[in-house]
């Protein structure tokens, strides 16, 4: 589960007690109840980082910017063996690429009424979880809203990555994944600059592969560049920030 909820008020604790008092053996993993208001793409980074280790039949609920339509539909559809049930707002767009070609349901209400978020949501995972079929639940739907994930600027002798997020440790993550800076590269030499500080001109295999208290870039477990400092806080200590711009200069 992944929310915006946030862990201060009752809503977490309202919504887990919902979902138990129909699903009483479920178990809930939480993944971040602190994501910011509204903030699809951190959600949609988080999400898309634990897929892969989760089994068949698990359910993934993103509950983030839930009500942003007085028309909201809130969606539950089946890939590799796993749910995701979560609002039509392009949050889904953003894990899955080729969101338009799957087949998509959306969540019926219990009655003529509309239903809130919170109730379609417990709805579904309950209907999941007592092995009902999707439809009925739901009704198929197409036309899903579609949002487009900033990508690397590429030229013949530059890239240009954004920062996506900064992890608990400092880490600065970028939108820049491996293979597509080996593309890049093609073999040269390079220098990242992270204004006003000195270029970095070597990717590390890891973090103790510098001094401590240096910096570095080095891919994560997830294959995307990020600027760290050995037992440091690179945000901090560089004065980097979300959304900042990371320049990477090719040479020969």
């Amino acid at each position: 589960m992944i929310s915006d909820f946030g862990t201060v008020d009752f809503y977490l604790a309202k919504f887990k007690a919902s979902i138990y008092k129909k699903c009483p053996s479920l178990e809930i993993i939480d993944v971040n109840h602190n994501i910011p208001l509204h903030d699809i793409s951190l959600a949609a980074f988080q999400l898309r980082n634990i897929i892969d280790e989760f089994p068949a039949g698990s359910i993934h609920l993103v509950a983030v910017n839930n009500h942003y339509n007085i028309q909201s539909r809130y969606f539950c559809f089946e890939v590799g063996g796993q749910y995701f049930i979560g609002p039509d707002n392009g949050i889904f767009s953003l894990i899955f690429p080729n969101l338009d070609s799957l087949v998509l349901y959306e969540i019926l209400p219990l009655d003529d009424q509309m239903m809130s978020a919170s109730a379609a949501y417990v709805h579904a995972i309950s209907c999941i979880y007592h092995g009902l079929p999707m439809s009925e639940f739901t009704k198929k739907s197409q036309d899903p809203l579609m949002k487009i994930a900033f990508k690397p600027v590429v030229t013949s002798t530059q890239l240009r990555a954004t920062v996506i997020h900064i992890d608990h440790f400092g880490n600065v993550i970028t939108n820049l994944s491996k293979k597509d800076f080996e593309e890049a590269k093609s073999g040269r030499r390079f220098k990242l600059y992270y204004d006003p500080h000195d270029p970095l001109e070597y990717v590390s295999k890891s973090y103790a592969s510098v001094p401590v208290g240096d910096p570095l870039c080095t891919f994560n477990e997830s294959n995307l560049l990020e600027i760290a400092i050995n037992m440091g806080n690179a945000a901090q200590l560089l004065n980097l920030k979300l959304n900042e711009t990371i320049q990477i200069d090719f040479h020969d």
